[in-house]
């Protein structure tokens, strides 16, 4: 596979089997011995979908349409990994097991923001856009010349939930440039996703008729499995896992979130802003040991 670069290292080994429509499942596989370190990146542009299960990341309540008439489960059966599929006769599933699905095309391609899919270790990376001081980062993460957008990210997360007392805040507005990306943690199960400033690059996520969370650039696809209950990913925010979804903007306001009305009249999920007047409780910087998981406190 073009991009792959394989070392040795004593760590789990995802394994990638290959199924019709370019299915690939990650098996977790032990050896007492050195283990190798896959690292596939595949430089190439595609429609992207994430559905994550609600125990791995549950929605905000505020995106549950009332009127909201879906009964449809985005993950039962693969529902909308099949139909995106279908979509895309060419497109790459990736199953994460009970966690969810991620899938991305190579066609309909925007050239002015490409997409890439990156795996390192146990981490999975839809990224769609470019950065601009990618020089810069490179030097601030240690990785070589050859790293490219989605790797960046990567690292950012590690750096985040491994090494050091980063608020993650820090980490996104370090991040210059258009940019969406979804990153899933396989190891720990965790989802960090973000979009830039601006919302340069067209993101949306949704809620299926079971709470599964839901995100493309595609509004069609999330509409599919989310029926009303959709919105635009909020521009200038991120969403974990442990934490929610925040602003890096603004991190230390509350976001409040305002029903969505279609041209329709009808309510669509909601869209969320910084309220102003709503300051968060600080406490000051936890002290924790440095092997502690930093992400978990966001």
């Amino acid at each position: 596979m073009r991009g792959c670069h394989i070392r040795s290292k004593k760590l789990l080994l995802p394994v990638f089997s290959f199924y019709s429509h370019h299915q690939f499942r990650v098996h977790q596989r032990k050896h007492q011995e050195s283990l190798f370190l896959v690292f596939v990146s595949i430089f190439s542009k595609e429609e992207m979908l994430a559905v994550f299960d609600k125990s791995v990341a549950k929605s905000p309540d505020a995106l549950n349409s009332p009127d909201n008439h879906q009964e449809l489960s985005a993950l039962k059966n693969g529902f909308l990994a099949n139909h995106f599929a279908t979509l895309y006769p060419g497109s790459v599933t990736i199953s994460l097991g009970s966690s969810g699905v991620m899938a991305y095309s190579l066609e309909k391609q925007n050239p002015l923001l490409p997409r890439l899919f990156v795996v390192v270790d146990d981490i999975f990376c839809l990224f769609q856009g470019h950065i601009e001081n990618i020089a810069v980062l490179k030097q601030q993460y240690g990785l070589n010349k050859t790293a490219n957008e989605g790797i960046i990210v990567i690292e950012a997360y590690r750096t985040l939930r491994d090494r050091g007392p980063y608020p993650p805040d820090q980490v996104i507005r370090d991040i210059q440039g258009k940019f969406a990306f979804i990153i899933y943690d396989s190891s720990s199960k965790a989802t960090f996703i973000a979009s830039d400033a601006d919302g340069s690059v067209p993101f949306f996520w949704g809620i299926d008729a079971e709470g599964n969370l839901v995100l493309a650039d595609d509004v069609k696809t999330v509409k599919k499995g989310c029926g009303k209950s959709f919105a635009p990913f909020p521009k200038g925010c991120f969403f974990t896992s442990s934490g929610g979804l925040k602003s890096y903007e603004h991190p230390l306001n509350e976001l409040k979130a305002m029903p969505r009305v279609d041209s329709s009249g009808q309510v669509c999920g909601a869209t969320f802003s910084v309220d102003v007047d709503a300051k968060k409780e600080s406490s000051g910087m936890k002290k924790i040991g440095s092997a502690a998981n930093w992400s978990t406190n966001y």
